[in-house]
């Protein structure tokens, strides 16, 4: 007997295929920290002579989006415009941070930063048969906080990108591009010009006060808020503690295996399952996928809960692949048509 997905009542297979429809030409402005995932593909030789580490022959490079660049790349994936702003060093990987962009129809404005690098991350694998396994990972990353003159070029290209546009997500992986000067010219834009601002970042909360909608995930709650997450009394908890912090119209608590918690301002709490439970192969970049189907649903008109469910659908997919991964408007449709929740 297959169990039903409990779900709340506004979540229904007809209310989200026309939600998914709806999905196209929403525009979404995309500001954060951009970073390219690097693969390095090697297929293995020999054990080195000069230490015992492994020799591959080099057989392919990949770029992909990473970090904002991933969550503006699920946007473009489900049928959405994106504008993707950000910062990228002086360098060799400026370029391809362009070139990547350009190849996955990102539009985009990059301030370039003598001062700091492209910020990559580069994956060494290894390649046998169909087998691929990964050896180590170097970053090429900075921390500082971009200088006063970067930042104000920032807030040029971000006042010049806004006009037509929708949402702006915010994607902050605290590599020192979101300042306390990129957050208030956001919130001066999003209610000036009355667009969403949805908020992805990995802690200090209280920063992004007034936003639209804050994603954040059960750990970075939990060291937010000083205590575990671990019955339905502190999920309740925690969600009306965030929506006091962060004067969020919506907070939507992702907590892994256990699913969603979506709190609202002034109604009950809504919970959501994970649609995808044993089908699990990569989580990378999954909640990139939720805030990008997030962002494209509620600026098409759908609720908070619908929204959220759509996220949940999209989410499910692209753990099923390798790596950061998107979906697609037909796989959601397809997928959907599996779902176990009411017509």
């Amino acid at each position: 007997m297959v169990v039903p997905i409990v779900v709340p009542s506004a979540v229904t297979k007809s209310a989200l295929r026309k939600r998914i429809l709806n999905l196209s030409g929403g525009k979404v402005i995309v500001v954060g920290d951009l970073l390219i995932d690097e693969l390095l593909e090697g297929k293995p030789e020999r054990i080195s002579r000069e230490a015992p580490v492994l020799i591959l022959e080099h057989v392919d490079t990949v770029h992909i989006p990473g970090g904002a660049a991933n969550t503006a790349s699920n946007v473009v994936a489900l049928g959405g415009e994106c504008m993707a702003i950000g910062v990228c060093g002086a360098d060799y990987y400026a370029d391809k941070m362009s070139e990547m962009l350009d190849r996955h129809r990102i539009q985009h404005s990059l301030v370039r930063d003598i001062t700091r690098p492209t910020t990559v991350k580069t994956r060494i694998l290894s390649k046998s048969h169909s087998l691929m396994q990964q050896l180590l990972r170097l970053d090429r990353i900075s921390h500082n906080q971009i200088s006063p003159l970067v930042e104000r070029l920032l807030l040029e290209r971000i006042k010049e990108a806004t006009k037509g546009y929708k949402a702006v997500i915010l994607s902050d992986y605290k590599a020192g591009v979101i300042t306390d000067g990129v957050i208030k010219e956001l919130r001066d834009l999003a209610n000036r010009e009355d667009l969403l601002l949805i908020v992805d970042a990995q802690g200090d909360f209280a920063r992004f006060h007034g936003a639209t909608l804050l994603t954040p995930n059960q750990p970075d709650t939990e060291a937010a808020l000083g205590y575990k997450i671990d019955s339905p009394a502190s999920v309740e908890r925690a969600g009306k503690d965030m929506l006091a912090i962060t004067g969020a119209k919506a907070v939507l608590i992702t907590r892994g295996a256990e699913g969603m918690a979506l709190f609202e301002k002034g109604k009950p709490a809504a919970e959501m399952p994970v649609f995808n439970r044993s089908d699990v192969f990569d989580v990378t970049g999954a909640g990139d996928t939720v805030v990008a189907t997030m962002a494209l649903a509620l600026v098409s008109g759908a609720s908070f809960v619908e929204s959220v469910a759509l996220g949940n659908l999209a989410a499910g997919i692209v753990v099923r692949k390798s790596g950061t991964a998107t979906t697609t408007q037909k796989e959601m449709l397809e997928t959907l048509e599996h779902l176990n929740i009411p017509e």
